[in-house]
C-alpha cells in the first residue's frame, strides 16, 4: 500500500509539473505564433463546415447495414464503395447533415476496384466536393474522415475523424480479382465499419479520396490506425464509366514483369496477341514509365495498371537492346466476356432479412399495407384516370421487400450486364442528338455521300493525288489517283480492316453514315462505354461502341465541344483498329480526315466537297431513347 501511494504521489507531481510547463511555454508563444495557431484551428473548422454538407450516409433498406459516401454533382450524384452498395442492390436511403433522407438509386458499380457511382434524388442543387490532384498530396498532410462508422448517425450528423496522410502509393491486394486497391492512400484518422464510400477530405475540407478499407486487430473488428482510401485521380478515371450504368471492368498490360538482379523491372512473359505485343514490347524488356509515371519496381506496375478502366490507351516507355521507346499501349480487360459478371455475384451478401410484416387487421383479407394499386383504385371518379405503371416496374422491391418509391423506379432499368441501364439510355440520346447536330447537313435517310478531295502525300515516295469516298446505298468506294476499291458486304468491310488497308476507311464512314439515319437502337449492339483518352492524353473522351455485321465501331466526342474527333473500326482483337480521324474548322462537316493503324498514318484526305445525294425510301428515324414506352 505505501509503494502504491508513493507511486501515485510521484504520477501526481509529474502531471503537475508537466501541466505548469505547457501553461509557461503557451504564455510564452510569441505574437506571430499565436495567431498561426488560431489561424490553423479556424482553417481546419472552416474545412470541416465545407466539406460536412457533401458527406452522404448510406443506409440499405431493411436495416441490412449501410456506409457512407460523397456527393460530387449538383444533381445528386455521388461515390461509394461497391460493398457498401452491393447489399442494397439498385434502390438505397441516404442522408445528408441538412437532416432529410433521400431515396437512391444505383447508376454503376466498379466491382474490381471497390468504387460504386450512385445518384440522390429529388433535387438539383446538392452540396458537392471537390477533387484535389492526388500527385499532390503528401505524407504528413493533415486529413480528416467525414462518415458514418457503425450507422452512429441515426440523426443524419456525421462523424468525424482526424488525422495525416500516413503514405501514398499503397497496394491492396484483391480478393482473387475483386476489391482490388492500387495506388491509394494510406491514413491514420480513424476508420471504423461504416466509414467505408466515405470521403477523405485534406484541411481545407477538399476531397483527397474515397475512403474503402482499414486494418483492424485480430481479436476484434477495432480500427488500429491503418485506413486506406481509393485516390480522387482513380475515381475520376471510373466516373465516365459509372455514367453508363455498367459493371465496370480494369485494365491489364496483357504482360507480367518481375525485378531482376540489377534492380530494373522487366517483362518475364507476354501475351503475343496484345497490343503491347503488337508496339514491339518483348520479353526480356525493361519497363521505365507508364502513364508519366517512373516505375521503380514491379510492385509499381500493377499499382498503376490497377486505376485504369480497360481499353484505355496509355503512354509506356520501355527500354529494349539500350534503346528507350516511347508507344502508346491499348489495355486489355482482367476479366473475358461474362466471367467479371459471375464473380461478381458470388461475391455479393447475401440480402438483409425483410422486418416481419404486421399482422391483419379483423376487416381485411390481405395482410400487407395498402398497394399503390389499391389507391389508385380508390380514386375519384371525376378525377383523369391515370396512366398505368409498366408491370415489371410496378413490382420492383427494395432489400427488406417492400415497395421501392416510385421516383426511384423511374430512374431503373434492369438489363443483364448493367447495374442500372437507365443511365446507358441517357447517355446514348446525348451522343446521337449531337452526332446529327454536327453532321446536319448529312443526316438524310437512306441517302448517298460524295467525298472529294485531294491525298495529302504520308510518305516521302508519294504525290498528292485526287480521291473521291462514295458512300451508300450498299455500296462503298474508295477511288484514289488511278487506284480504285469497291465494297459492297459488311464481310468485304470486316476483311480490309483486318488487312490493314486504306480501305478500312470506308468501313468508319459506313458506320457513320448508318448511325446518323437510323440511330443506336437500330445501328446493332450499341451502348455507351464511357470515357477515356484519345491518342493517350485529356480531356477524357465520351466514347459510343456498336456493333454490326461483326465489325465493332467507336465513336469519341470531345467533351467541350461535342466534335466527333475519332471512329475506330475493330475487326478482332489480334490486329489493329482503323482509327478515322476528323478535323474541322468550324465544328460541323469535317475538312480533314486521316486514317490510322496503330501509331503509323496511311492516309491524309484534304476535303474539299461532301455533298448528299437522296436515293431509296427513306427509313424512320430513332424515336428519342427516353420516350421508348416498350
Amino acid at each position: 500500500m505505501v509503494r502504491i501511494g508513493c507511486l501515485t504521489f510521484a504520477l501526481l507531481a509529474s502531471v503537475a509539473w508537466l501541466t505548469t510547463q505547457v501553461d509557461a511555454e503557451e504564455s510564452s508563444l510569441l505574437p506571430d505564433e499565436q495567431r498561426w495557431i488560431e489561424e490553423f484551428e479556424s482553417a481546419r473548422i472552416a474545412g470541416i463546415a465545407k466539406a460536412m454538407p457533401s458527406t452522404v450516409m448510406v443506409f440499405v433498406p431493411g436495416g441490412g447495414g449501410g456506409g457512407s459516401g460523397v456527393l460530387i454533382s449538383e444533381d445528386g450524384y455521388a461515390l461509394t464503395n461497391f460493398h457498401v452498395s452491393s447489399p442494397a442492390g439498385t434502390y438505397m436511403r441516404c442522408g445528408l447533415s441538412d437532416g432529410k433522407v433521400y431515396d437512391a438509386v444505383v447508376v454503376g458499380i466498379d466491382p474490381v476496384g471497390d468504387l460504386a457511382l450512385i445518384q440522390l434524388l429529388g433535387r438539383e442543387d446538392f452540396s458537392t466536393a471537390e477533387f484535389v490532384p492526388s500527385r499532390s498530396v503528401q505524407v504528413g498532410d493533415w486529413c480528416f474522415a467525414i462518415g458514418n462508422p457503425f450507422l452512429l448517425a441515426t440523426n443524419l450528423q456525421p462523424t468525424v475523424t482526424a488525422g495525416i496522410i500516413s503514405g501514398v502509393r499503397r497496394y491492396q491486394y484483391p480478393s482473387g480479382t475483386l476489391l482490388e486497391y492500387g495506388n491509394c492512400f494510406q491514413t491514420d484518422a480513424s476508420i471504423n465499419p461504416g466509414n467505408s464510400g466515405g470521403p477523405l477530405y485534406d484541411n481545407d475540407g477538399d476531397l483527397i479520396g474515397i475512403i474503402g478499407r482499414a486494418s483492424f486487430e485480430k481479436r476484434g473488428r477495432v480500427n488500429v490506425g491503418v485506413g486506406y482510401a481509393i485516390s480522387g485521380d482513380q475515381a475520376q478515371n471510373f466516373l465516365g464509366c459509372l455514367h453508363s450504368g455498367r459493371v465496370v471492368d480494369h485494365a491489364t498490360l496483357g504482360a507480367t514483369v518481375g525485378t531482376d538482379e540489377d534492380g530494373s523491372v522487366r517483362v518475364t512473359n507476354i501475351l503475343s496477341s496484345s497490343d503491347a505485343y503488337r508496339r514491339g514490347l518483348r520479353y526480356g524488356d525493361e519497363i521505365l514509365e507508364i502513364d508519366g509515371q517512373v516505375i521503380q519496381t514491379a510492385n509499381d506496375v500493377q499499382n498503376i495498371l490497377a486505376t485504369f478502366p480497360s481499353s484505355w490507351r496509355i503512354p509506356i516507355t520501355y527500354r529494349q537492346e539500350g534503346t528507350s521507346v516511347e508507344t502508346l499501349v491499348r489495355l486489355a480487360s482482367v476479366h473475358r466476356g461474362s466471367e467479371l459478371l459471375e464473380k461478381m455475384k458470388s461475391a455479393l451478401p447475401p440480402p438483409p432479412p425483410a422486418p416481419p410484416k404486421p399482422p391483419a387487421s379483423p376487416e381485411s383479407d390481405d395482410a400487407s399495407p395498402e398497394s399503390p394499386e389499391d389507391s389508385n383504385a380508390k380514386s375519384s371518379p371525376d378525377e383523369p384516370e391515370q396512366s398505368q405503371p409498366d408491370n415489371s416496374k410496378k413490382a420492383m422491391k427494395d432489400a427488406a421487400g417492400e415497395p421501392v418509391p416510385e421516383i426511384a423506379v423511374n430512374q431503373i432499368e434492369v438489363r443483364e450486364g448493367y447495374a442500372n441501364y437507365y443511365y446507358n439510355q441517357l447517355q446514348q440520346t446525348k451522343f446521337i442528338e449531337r452526332l446529327r447536330r454536327q453532321f446536319e447537313e448529312a443526316t438524310t435517310d437512306d441517302s448517298v455521300w460524295k467525298i472529294n478531295g485531294t491525298a495529302i502525300p504520308v510518305a516521302d515516295n508519294q504525290q498528292p493525288s485526287e480521291f473521291q469516298l462514295t458512300i451508300g446505298e450498299g455500296q462503298f468506294e474508295f477511288k484514289i489517283g488511278n487506284d480504285v476499291e469497291r465494297l459492297s458486304r459488311g464481310d468485304e468491310l470486316l476483311r480490309v480492316v483486318d488487312e490493314q488497308r486504306d480501305a478500312g476507311i470506308l468501313a468508319c464512314l459506313s458506320a457513320l453514315q448508318r448511325m446518323l439515319a437510323i440511330g443506336p437502337k437500330q445501328f446493332g449492339d450499341t451502348y455507351y462505354w464511357g470515357t477515356m483518352p484519345l491518342s493517350g492524353k485529356r480531356p477524357l473522351r465520351d466514347t459510343v461502341i456498336g456493333i454490326h455485321s461483326d465489325l465493332e465501331t467507336r465513336f469519341l466526342h470531345h467533351p467541350e465541344s461535342e466534335r466527333l474527333e475519332v471512329i475506330e473500326s475493330i475487326a478482332g482483337t489480334d490486329t489493329d483498329p482503323a482509327e478515322l480521324w476528323f478535323g474541322t474548322d468550324n465544328g460541323g462537316i469535317p475538312s480533314t480526315m486521316q486514317l490510322r493503324y496503330g501509331t503509323t498514318t496511311v492516309l491524309n484526305l484534304q476535303i474539299d466537297d461532301w455533298s448528299v445525294e437522296q436515293a431509296g425510301q427513306p427509313q424512320a428515324p430513332d424515336a428519342p431513347i427516353n420516350g421508348d414506352a416498350s
